[in-house]
């Protein structure tokens, strides 16, 4: 007898759905396609030469250690490496993960019961609304500008009583903000007055190409309470990952929390995948050790600015005058909004016909809307490439729009 399968799935399953974001990244494997959907480093700034001499050193001189099983928590060299660029923490308070969507969804499992609340900004990252609809997860949407979460509207939806507030305060995917000082220093007290945790996912924070540095929700938190050189206890857990500095196929990220939160996400880990593979690990903190990382982060923003500046150089040439759009700071998006009443999902199908292919924007929004936007990515696509593919998408939003007028 044939299994029916439907009836054997978890309940937890029924939330779970494809990312729209993978799905349109299929398109990119058609070489006449320009596509601006996906999240997609530049290749070119790959340090490929580095990896290949460390991948020597580590067969070596760590080859048994590095091919072997090793400890959950992380290889301790690439742990203390962390700990000097974040600060205000230790070791203890590290987890090295394979990949922030790993994280996302330890945290799922850690924190979420089916129908718990979580505060995110709205619109948000797709890959954590993925992670934890599996887990059971309602929203509250927080509105965001260019200056990130609209803070003085956080506190309405804390007195739900949310178990996270999720945030990307640095050139946040998809919408490009960076949220202001002053709002971060009102999120650390709001979030303290109420009890809830804040998550600041911070995959993009090197990758800054005009401004000022912002300190991080972390840090802020820990001066809120004035910690000292010991553990961090605070009330933020933090994400990062190597992907956007070094290269994703390593799939190597890192949590930090307070030392009792780890222990937890520990256990987690042991019964996920036991440890983060050793090898990328040793193989990662050979090519950093040395702060290759500081210098190799220059050649990474001047690719990346560039491609920016092109990008909203051929919007403004090519858009109509009633399309707008957030100007990052950094990171690699640019968050597009189209006059109301338009729909993005079919300005998509139209500019596929063209062979260009984006985002819309109504994934990123967990409670509807959205509908009007879009998500362009700048990093992946050379300056040639992006005044072509900005010029396609020009023409298909003038088409559009004059056919509604």
């Amino acid at each position: 007898m044939q299994t029916p399968w439907e009836y054997r799935y978890a309940h937890r399953t029924q939330k779970m759905g494809s990312s729209v974001i993978r799905e349109l990244l299929k398109l990119t494997e058609q070489p006449d396609v320009i596509s601006f959907a996906g999240g997609l480093p530049a290749p070119e700034v790959f340090p490929v030469k580095e990896f290949r001499a460390a991948c020597q050193v580590v067969l070596d001189e760590h080859g048994p250690q590095a091919l072997q099983y090793s400890t959950t928590e992380g290889h301790v060299p690439l742990r203390e490496l962390i700990v000097r660029s974040t600060g205000k923490i230790t070791v203890e308070n590290t987890l090295i993960t394979s990949g922030s969507q790993q994280a996302l969804d330890f945290i799922g499992r850690l924190f979420i019961d089916r129908g718990d609340y979580v505060v995110v900004e709205s619109p948000t990252y797709l890959g954590a609304l993925q992670a934890w609809n599996a887990y059971g997860a309602q929203y509250i949407s927080v509105r965001s500008d260019e200056n990130g979460m609209l803070v003085d509207e956080l506190e309405a939806a804390l007195r739900v009583g949310p178990k996270l507030i999720y945030v990307l305060p640095n050139f946040q995917n998809p919408g490009g903000s960076t949220l202001t000082l002053e709002r971060r220093k009102k999120l650390v007290e709001l979030a303290d007055r109420y009890g809830v945790p804040i998550v600041e996912d911070d995959p993009y924070g090197r990758l800054r190409y005009e401004g000022e540095d912002l300190p991080s929700v972390l840090s802020l938190d820990a001066d809120y309470r004035g910690s000292t050189n010991g553990p961090y206890n605070g009330n933020v857990i933090y994400l990062s990952t190597f992907s956007k500095l070094l290269a994703p196929g390593l799939r190597l990220a890192w949590i930090v929390a307070p030392s009792e939160v780890i222990r937890k996400f520990v256990m987690i880990k042991q019964a996920a995948d036991l440890h983060t593979s050793s090898f990328n690990q040793y193989v990662a903190y050979e090519v950093a050790k040395d702060g290759f990382i500081d210098e190799h982060v220059k050649v990474i923003r001047a690719t990346y600015k560039e491609r920016r500046d092109v990008m909203i150089e051929m919007m403004e040439e090519m858009f109509p005058s009633n399309v707008t759009w957030i100007k990052a700071q950094g990171g690699m998006f640019l968050w597009s909004i189209l006059p109301e009443g338009m729909d993005s999902a079919e300005v998509l199908k139209r500019a596929v016909e063209k062979k260009v292919a984006f985002v819309p924007g109504a994934a990123f929004h967990p409670n509807g809307g959205g509908a009007n936007t879009m998500r362009l990515n700048f990093s992946y696509s050379s300056p040639e490439t992006i005044r072509e593919g900005i010029t396609r998408m020009g023409t298909t939003l003038k088409e559009l729009i004059n056919k509604k007028i």
